[in-house]
């Protein structure tokens, strides 16, 4: 895959743009604050419908202004594409591909394919198991619109389980039916957790091969899916802490609690590893992504670093370049010689960023 040309007009503090990109490496510097992140942020939500920052798309469209879009045009498997994005403060978004209104968020997944590091993402490792959870779902979201529908399902479900539970409270009647949400909370459940396990095992594989190229084969990274029910035990386990989960009005089992147990040489890393092996962890999680889409899709996605380069050091920034060598990235930082001076080639494409506009170089 790979994105041709990208117009947008007051999405964040970018003013009206239109840019071509390269098939290789295309570079976005510029002081902080100028609008390098946020022209990352338009191609994600092209690719999945919604922002990584925030969850209210107000903030999207600048504040001076009522509305914002963005028209992206890409190559997919030889043919070129086009995805429409309409923002507006007193409406709901609207999203067209090749003129075609999407009637829902599902339908675009998978269409675009994404791959987005941020400094956040070397958090990965170290913090809770919702954002593990938020990793795997966004990704096998992409690879699987029935991983999609599933998971909707599942939370509606448990939206409504949970509101039974703290009205149950007063009316114990409502009990009567609490075997209708349980039925369905676990066949949601039991096929995401099948989605959720073989997505863990190829994550694991590739993932340790990744991490042992970094550590020169000194370090053994594993990866292991821990759910917190299985599809044989989630009924038991919700009938056993049902009165727990009437005192606390919601549900305490089911796959909205899993978490990836994370190791080096067999120890726990997010209590015993240092903040490079961490660091190292979450690279790798986040490359091997890319091997499971080409693999599983037959594609190769687009890459967005968003100031990634930073905050690694030479060795895994070496590392990263060399990696991505054949994949359309593009990439944000504030000095733009220091990154050129670490890729081998000249496959790239510069722009500068500044007070919300973008120059190609």
């Amino acid at each position: 895959m790979e994105i041709l040309s990208v117009s947008l007009k007051n999405f964040r503090n970018l003013n009206q743009t239109n840019i071509e990109l390269h098939p290789g490496i295309n570079i976005f510097y510029g002081d902080n604050g100028q609008g390098k992140t946020n022209f990352l942020e338009s191609l994600y939500f092209c690719g999945t419908g919604r922002s990584h920052r925030t969850n209210n798309e107000r903030d999207l469209i600048n504040f001076e202004d009522s509305e914002a879009y963005i028209q992206l045009v890409f190559d997919n498997e030889g043919i070129r594409d086009k995805i429409s994005v309409y923002l507006k403060k007193d409406s709901r978004k609207a999203i067209a591909v090749n003129g075609i209104p999407l009637r829902k968020l599902g339908d675009l997944l998978g269409q675009l394919i994404i791959v987005m590091f941020s400094p956040q993402d070397l958090n990965l490792v170290k913090e809770g198991p919702s954002e593990r959870r938020k990793f795997m779902d966004m990704e096998i979201c992409q690879l699987s619109a029935i991983y999609y529908h599933e998971l909707n399902n599942y939370y509606r479900v448990l939206k409504q389980r949970n509101n039974l539970l703290k009205n149950a409270v007063k009316n114990k009647g409502l009990l009567d039916t609490l075997s209708v949400w349980n039925e369905q909370l676990i066949n949601h459940g039991a096929r995401i957790y099948e989605f959720r396990k073989n997505f863990s095992e190829e994550l694991n594989e590739i993932s340790s091969e990744i991490y042992m190229g970094i550590s020169d084969n000194k370090e053994k990274l594993k990866l292991q899916y821990k759910p917190n029910i299985t599809p044989e035990n989630f009924l038991e386990k919700l009938e056993k802490n049902l009165e727990r989960d009437l005192t606390l009005g919601s549900t305490s089992s089911g796959i909205h609690k899993d978490d990836i147990f994370i190791t080096i040489n067999d120890y726990d890393i997010r209590l015993f590893g240092s903040q490079g092996q961490q660091r190292t962890a979450s690279l790798s999680m986040k490359l091997a992504e890319i091997h499971i889409i080409k693999k599983l899709k037959d594609k190769i996605p687009v890459l967005l670093l968003d100031d990634v380069l930073s905050e690694l050091d030479e060795k895994r920034q070496k590392y990263l370049l060399s990696y991505i060598s054949h994949i359309q990235t593009i990439v944000t930082c504030t000095g733009v010689e220091d990154v050129i001076k670490k890729i081998e080639n000249d496959n790239i494409k510069i722009f500068k960023v500044a007070d919300g506009n973008i120059y190609p170089q």
